[in-house]
């Protein structure tokens, strides 16, 4: 990963958390402290021992600012546990390193076939922390889609990198408009920023109470 790259996921990240400390603190309270070698060693190894490659490396570089993010208790507000206080990404919440590997090992079956056919990849987002089936992959290719359910699928990548993805998010944020980034739009609930398309809102009872960042037409 050259030092360009590097400067610029740094930059990027440190605008977002800086905009959810201002706009969103429950988001912001809800990102781990970076990694440590030992975690991210051990999923490395893991990858390597039964997918034979190992982690990329702007991941890696990611996870040193940070590792990762938790589910607060906002319970007070939110009874039906509908809101993610982590999920501040347009596409999920940031996973661990050890959650990180395992949608890639997954493709395998009993026997040791991989339904991935040889990709080489981890997931830096995914939609849930501990049974993620759909989320980004990152490769050397770039960022893209991937999905589990009814059958294994990656789709073409859609930014040649972590940093450009985030400077996206961040400009999205600052500047919009609320679809920059796709009809999932940015808005706050509880605290928290929440990425909703408002034609098909996946939240129900906390969503009279989610307002948008901009407005959608």
């Amino acid at each position: 990963m050259n030092t360009e790259l590097m400067e610029r996921t740094a930059t990027a990240w440190h605008q977002l958390t800086e905009w959810l400390r201002e706009h969103a603190p429950t988001s912001y309270a809800s990102i781990l402290p970076p990694a440590t070698e030992a975690e991210i060693e051990e999923a490395e190894g893991l990858l390597r021992q039964y997918c034979g490659f190992g982690l990329p490396p702007e991941l890696v570089a990611l996870w040193g600012l940070a590792g990762g993010v938790r589910q607060l208790d906002i319970e007070e507000y939110d009874e039906e546990g509908e809101v993610a206080t982590g999920g501040f990404l347009p596409h999920g919440v940031l996973l661990t390193p050890a959650q990180s590997i395992r949608p890639r090992m997954e493709g395998f079956d009993a026997h040791g076939k991989d339904y991935w056919e040889g990709a080489e990849w981890a997931a830096p987002v995914g939609n849930y922390s501990e049974a993620t089936d759909i989320g980004l992959y990152l490769s050397a290719d770039g960022l893209g889609k991937w999905r589990s359910y009814e059958g294994l699928f990656m789709e073409d990548p859609l930014f040649p990198s972590i940093a450009a993805y985030l400077e996206s998010v961040v400009r999205t944020l600052r500047e919009g408009p609320a679809d920059l980034m796709g009809p999932a739009v940015p808005g706050i609930v509880y605290g928290c920023l929440v990425w909703e398309d408002p034609r098909y809102p996946t939240l129900d009872e906390t969503l009279p109470d989610w307002r948008p960042v901009h407005p959608v037409d």
